[in-house]
């Protein structure tokens, strides 16, 4: 994430931030990404803290608009779990208006969200996590820290948030977009495989006969099925640039990462993108493991997975400029 400043006082704030400390409430807006002067706050901002400006048209902001169902908020926990998950929607949708999807230029289809939650009024239910037709479902229980890490280490993930949900769902979305474009889909299938190929046989044969992700994939789950090799490599892509645009907004450098000024968002040479966050990461996880915290970047990329990360960079640094007005 960029470097935000107050639109009153000039002083650094933050993303989630609501208030300056010099008294100004600070509504982002997500046209310009970044603190607007004199906007209208979301009409969402009281319940569950959302700091974007309201659409034009509407009471609430361009994320919370794509919200279309939300958990029962009568259930104790639920409300701070919505906002929580919400919070982390409305980064990654700044984060994807860097390349310019979901923007006023974007005229293609929006994607809807579907907030549920396992915890029902008199019962748990079961809540699955995915996108289809447009439609991307959330559990929201995930925003909860203990019930995410308890579900990583029962998966055997190295990296599981509701960041990281949210990136891997909408590409499922943002597949669905770039699939129309002329060659998209020829180059990807050479790549990743034939994404025609049965989905319920492809769970069914993960499950009961989980692969290793070699020096092919991503992560395991990438292994299942090429949408799901496309997902889990856009998210990833998606976590690489941002690490490194953030890296950047501090002004820190070293060897292999440029000057301030560099614009991870802005690099059209995958390469070279990769080779910067490889070197963030790597001081970065220095720093964790000094602090005995888990890396944060905890993934090899090898030449076949730099490869689809190319891939996915091209066409989701690009593909919203060409891809075709909503029917």
């Amino acid at each position: 994430m960029q470097r935000l400043d107050c639109p009153g006082c000039g002083q650094r704030v933050y993303f989630h931030n609501t208030l300056c400390s010099c008294g100004m409430a600070l509504v982002f807006d997500p046209e310009l990404g970044a603190f607007a002067a004199n906007a209208t706050p979301c009409t969402r901002l009281r319940d569950i803290g959302c700091n974007w400006r309201a659409e034009q048209d509407g009471p609430q902001c361009r994320s919370c608009a794509m919200t279309t169902t939300v958990p029962d908020l009568s259930v104790e926990g639920n409300l701070d779990l919505l906002a929580q998950s919400e919070a982390a929607k409305r980064w990654v949708l700044a984060n994807l208006a860097r390349w310019r999807w979901f923007t006023n230029a974007d005229q293609g289809q929006r994607v809807s969200f579907q907030m549920l939650s396992e915890h029902a009024r008199h019962q748990e239910v079961n809540v699955t996590m995915g996108h289809a037709d447009g439609v991307i479902t959330i559990n929201v229980v995930e925003a909860d820290d203990a019930v995410r890490v308890e579900r990583q280490q029962e998966l055997g993930e190295l990296y599981r948030s509701m960041v990281g949900h949210m990136r891997h769902e909408i590409a499922h979305f943002l597949f669905e977009r770039l699939a129309v474009l002329p060659g998209f889909l020829d180059q990807f299938r050479t790549m990743f495989g034939d994404e025609r190929a049965d989905y319920a046989q492809a769970i069914t044969e993960h499950y009961a006969n989980p692969k290793d992700k070699g020096a092919t994939h991503i992560s395991k789950y990438a292994t299942m099925h090429p949408h799901e090799d496309w997902a889990e490599t856009s998210a990833h892509i998606l976590h690489l640039v941002d690490m490194t645009d953030s890296l950047m907004a501090t002004g820190l450098t070293g060897p292999q990462i440029p000057p301030p000024g560099y614009d991870a968002y802005a690099d059209p040479n995958a390469e070279q993108l990769l080779t910067v966050a490889t070197a963030v990461a790597l001081a970065v996880n220095e720093i964790n493991r000094a602090l005995d915290n888990p890396d944060v970047y905890p993934f090899v990329l090898t030449e076949t997975t730099r490869a689809k990360l190319a891939f996915a960079h091209h066409w989701l640094s690009q593909g919203s400029a060409m891809a075709p007005m909503a029917a």
